[in-house]
């Protein structure tokens, strides 16, 4: 059974994969009182899908892989790992669990929730890795927040 057994179809949501992995983990994280980002570059050259701030300070990072192929063309998961205290793959219920390394999470997710299969361990970050990264995801969420409170609203040129 897939979370989306539970639900109706939606016909609002976006046909990629990925996307619909990302909002089915995002949902999950809030259920555990997350803030979660979806899209978010901790430094250039890098784009996680999901990163979330636990309700104790933790930051997790979650890459949502929709295929072996999607997974086999990750060459900068790895440069992922010194940004977050714990990181995850999500996958579907389709993917071979086998080819994700073993010594990271694991969640399964569809677009209507997830659920960890297996527990990251915590690699700690440093003091001010994690100060400005907390402070990086602040301001992201807010410039978004206000681009929907006001879209015609601008930023510096």
């Amino acid at each position: 059974m897939t979370f989306s057994d539970q639900h109706q179809v939606d016909p609002g949501l976006p046909d990629q994969p990925g996307f619909r992995l990302a909002r089915g983990v995002a949902r999950m994280l809030r259920s555990l009182d997350h803030a979660v980002l979806c899209e978010f570059v901790p430094s250039r050259g890098l784009r996680v899908d999901v990163i979330s701030i636990t309700p104790t300070g933790e930051i997790w990072i979650v890459e949502c892989k929709s295929c072996r192929a999607d997974f086999a063309g990750d060459r900068k998961w790895q440069n992922y790992l010194e940004w977050s205290d714990r990181f995850y793959w999500a996958v579907d219920t389709d993917f071979p669990d086998d080819l994700l390394p073993p010594d990271t999470g694991l969640i399964r997710a569809d677009a209507y929730g997830a659920e960890i299969l297996r527990d990251s361990p915590l690699t700690k970050m440093t003091g001010a890795r994690r100060t400005r990264l907390t402070r990086d995801i602040a301001r992201i969420a807010s410039i978004r927040l206000q681009g929907l409170t006001d879209p015609a609203g601008t930023g510096p040129d």
